[in-house]
């Protein structure tokens, strides 16, 4: 037998799985081939142990997919079957469910006095229904009040004597008038003169919009009813109808689109207000627009001036401006002469305001601590990881600081936060760091810190500045009446009724920040607009209006 045929397993001592001595003749006499075939095995024995790490990456990739997986399905299905909201939708549902217990309480309460009368002909003691009843309050005094005063006896039912009043017991319910409809006649008389026969008459009184047969009162009532109640012209002109006005929809279009020409002016003295501001809040959401056969998705872009948390003394008040698209040169237009404090979220759209080169300056960032929350919360909520649920804790202590010192000055609140605010949030930064520095960077409690990690420069910025607010809240209230909006609206109609509806948006925000009733705001504006010189322009906005009121009515 050739020695180079022996099998190659005899290096080992082993043959036809037989232990087999090495001797010098079963050994092959190539001292290269013997090399060879180390190589061969070293190799071998390192390629199974890069396949065994890859099979490994590759199992531990398959479980943080899977967990990501998990996560969005159950992020998906609370927000489709769970609570909408943090903190107020478990309020919400608690109030939902009160006022079904007193509705079942009244119910049954008026069902026993009821049947009261019938048990008593029976000769059946009814146990009455006792309850503990909430305090009511008083009609409002500055209501019309109208007496039914119920025909008294003329005579003493037992005697037949005089009867004398001794006082009156006077109960008050609460009544609804239906809307009533008036034409009102503008009657400009023509006179002429019997010397000379000059023909005198009025001059042409100003009307809110052009060719329209609408007045003021009915503009604002329709616009603040889209725009404000959410209500479409479809189920208005439905409402109309019914009451015994025929007004279609084109109609009322047309209307709105005068009306909302009208109040440009007004729109532009507002956006001037917003952009002289120290600090701003910017946000941005969604509106479909209608396209060829489809819908496309436009932008709502919003922008609050609200001085209050600080203590400052000027109104607030919110532009909104429309987009076809979410590009970031759009926000660049807006924000072309501004220079200031901004609170945003994350949107890469906004980085290059931030830029020092910036012309005519930089924006400075303050990034928002709710967004940055969210992330954990959604963790600590669904997933019950206790690295987010000790960061919401962390994160809630800033806040229970926040509300104490809402509303003082601006040094106030930085010496506050300074001293317990400061501690707490770089002892945040190092657990945090801690934390990543442990976890794998695909899984999703990593992705919540790096989200924060990275922006942690305009997270801690408030913390030197008593200005600034923990988060960008402001401009998502801003924006909430859109978000409610779409699910009866449906889309907007071009990209003209975007900008439209962005320029009473803006209107309508401002408004209702100042505490002010927009409709009956909108109704005097449209009356007094077109007879109001540009330079006077600002006494029809809300805050001055509101003090106008005040003073009216004193």
């Amino acid at each position: 037998m050739n020695q180079r045929a022996i099998c190659a397993c005899k290096i080992r001592g082993l043959c036809c799985n037989r232990l087999v001595p090495p001797t010098p003749d079963s050994l092959p006499d190539d001292v290269a081939t013997l090399k060879a075939m180390v190589i061969a095995a070293h190799r071998a024995r390192l390629e199974a142990e890069v396949k065994a790490r890859n099979a490994e990456a590759e199992v531990r990739a398959r479980e943080l997919e899977i967990e990501r997986m998990k996560f969005t399905f159950a992020k998906l299905r609370h927000e489709r079957f769970g609570q909408s909201s943090e903190r107020s939708a478990v309020l919400e549902q608690l109030e939902l469910q009160l006022a079904d217990m007193e509705a079942d309480a009244s119910q049954a309460e008026a069902a026993a006095q009821l049947a009261a009368p019938a048990a008593a002909a029976e000769k059946i003691a009814v146990a009455p229904f006792e309850r503990r009843r909430p305090a009511r309050r008083p009609l409002p005094e500055h209501l019309p009040r109208e007496r039914v005063v119920y025909p008294s006896p003329s005579a003493c039912p037992c005697c037949g004597g005089t009867l004398h009043k001794l006082g009156e017991d006077v109960t008050e319910t609460l009544e609804l008038i239906p809307r009533q409809w008036k034409v009102v006649q503008h009657v400009r008389e023509k006179l002429s003169c019997r010397s000379c026969e000059t023909i005198t008459q009025p001059p042409v009184p100003s009307y809110p919009i052009a060719r329209g047969r609408a007045g003021p009162g009915l503009l604002a009532h329709i616009m603040f009813a889209k725009y404000g109640l959410h209500l479409p012209l479809n189920r208005q002109s439905t409402v109309y109808a019914r009451e015994g006005i025929d007004l279609d929809v084109s109609t009322l279009a047309d209307w709105i689109g005068a009306a909302a020409a009208t109040l440009m002016p007004l729109v532009a003295v507002i956006r001037a207000h917003v952009f002289t501001a120290e600090r701003i809040h910017a946000d941005d959401t969604t509106v479909p627009v209608l396209a060829k056969g489809k819908t496309r998705t436009g932008r709502l872009w919003t922008y609050v001036r609200d001085d209050r948390p600080f203590g400052g003394c000027d109104p607030p008040a919110a532009i909104f401006f429309y987009s076809p698209d979410r590009g970031g040169k759009h926000p660049e237009q807006h924000l072309a002469g501004y220079t200031g404090l901004m609170q945003a979220d994350a949107y890469a759209g906004f980085n290059r305001l931030y830029g020092a080169g910036r012309n005519p300056g930089p924006i400075i960032e303050a990034a928002c601590w709710a967004h940055a929350r969210r992330n954990f919360f959604d963790l600590a909520r669904i997933s019950k990881a206790p690295i987010a649920i000790e960061a919401v804790e962390r994160i809630d202590a800033l806040f229970a600081i926040e509300r104490e010192i809402n509303g003082e000055q601006p040094a106030e609140r930085r010496r506050a936060r300074q001293e317990r605010s400061r501690p707490r949030v770089e002892a945040l930064e190092a657990w945090l760091r801690e934390q990543y520095a442990r976890l794998s960077p695909a899984s999703q409690v990593a992705k919540a810190i790096a989200y924060s990690l990275n922006r942690w420069d305009g997270l801690a910025r408030f913390l030197d500045d008593g200005r600034l607010c923990m988060t960008n809240n402001a401009a998502e209230r801003a924006l909430r009446g859109i978000a409610v909006g779409r699910h009866n609206w449906t889309f907007a109609g071009s990209d003209a009724g975007g900008r439209r509806a962005a320029a009473i948006y803006t209107l309508i925000e401002t408004a209702k920040l100042n505490d002010v009733d927009p409709q009956a705001w909108l109704a005097d504006v449209l009356a007094r607009i077109a007879d109001t010189p540009q330079s006077r322009l600002a006494e029809l906005l809300p805050w001055n209006w509101k003090a106008q009121s005040a003073r009216l009515a004193a």
